[in-house]
């Protein structure tokens, strides 16, 4: 008997399954990467994967060092880095939920850095929003795009006004409608919580004032599970602090003013 199409064959198969669990290992090995906060390790190893998972996880961690922790002068290349690995993931897969996710986050950062004209000549602030709104086509349930969207809308609304309303179509009731979504698929998430809270003190501080106390306070009490977690639990207790140090004003009695 022919051994030796047998071998072959046996040759190729495990070749094939030994790729394959590379490349398992190497987008674990960046994602703990990511999770243990070395994020300019994390973006080498999942940008050498040539993987829309990779690329996309490449852009996450990427901007994630480029806004908490590189210099100034650093941060608009680097968020204009992330944004081309973001924009690979999406090429390789259009498919992929997380790629839209991440390169609509890149790119919000990115505009950050650059004159306004230019955002709104480019049409950025829609860039952004059409992104996240294909995350949530693609994966409905994705709590991170739900929040994303969210903050899009109250952001938009507190910097452009009625105006952003009408240019971008950016609403109160939508920033609120996915701020929920987002509670009710990931309660325990440290970042959502964060995160609701920080969007509804935009939209109106004296109003949502003490849902926003009660959402930091649960956040701060979570144990963190990883460095984003970090991260964000240090932004919900410089917010907290900031809430409580400045309560809203208690309302006046109508019938008391004009009175001496």
């Amino acid at each position: 008997m022919n051994q030796a199409p047998v071998l072959t064959c046996l040759t190729v198969a495990s070749a094939i399954l030994s790729a394959g669990t590379a490349g398992a290992q190497s987008i674990e090995t960046a994602r703990a990467a990511l999770d243990e906060g070395r994020f300019v390790e994390a973006t080498e190893l999942a940008e050498s994967l040539e993987t829309s998972e990779g690329y996309a996880l490449a852009a996450r961690s990427l901007a994630i060092h480029g806004y908490h922790f590189a210099k100034d002068e650093e941060k608009q290349a680097l968020f204009e880095q992330a944004t081309r690995l973001a924009e690979e993931a999406v090429r390789l897969d259009p498919g992929n939920p997380s790629a839209h996710l991440q390169f609509a986050h890149a790119l919000g950062r990115y505009t950050q850095t650059i004159d306004l004209s230019v955002v709104f000549k480019k049409g950025y602030p829609e860039k952004v929003r059409e992104a996240l709104e294909e995350a949530l086509r693609l994966d409905p349930d994705m709590a991170a795009a739900h929040f994303s969207l969210g903050s899009w809308h109250a952001e938009a609304r507190h910097a452009g006004g009625v105006m952003a309303g009408i240019l971008y179509g950016a609403s109160k009731k939508d920033a609120l409608t996915h701020f929920e979504r987002a509670l009710e698929l990931a309660p325990q998430d440290k970042p959502t919580l964060y995160r609701y809270a920080h969007g509804i003190l935009l939209l109106d501080r004296d109003s949502n004032y003490r849902q926003a106390h009660d959402l930091l306070t649960r956040a701060v009490k979570m144990p963190s599970k990883d460095a984003y977690d970090r991260i964000t639990h240090k932004l919900a207790v410089e917010l907290l602090e900031d809430l409580e140090a400045h309560p809203p004003k208690p309302p006046q009695n109508p019938a008391r003013l004009g009175q001496p």
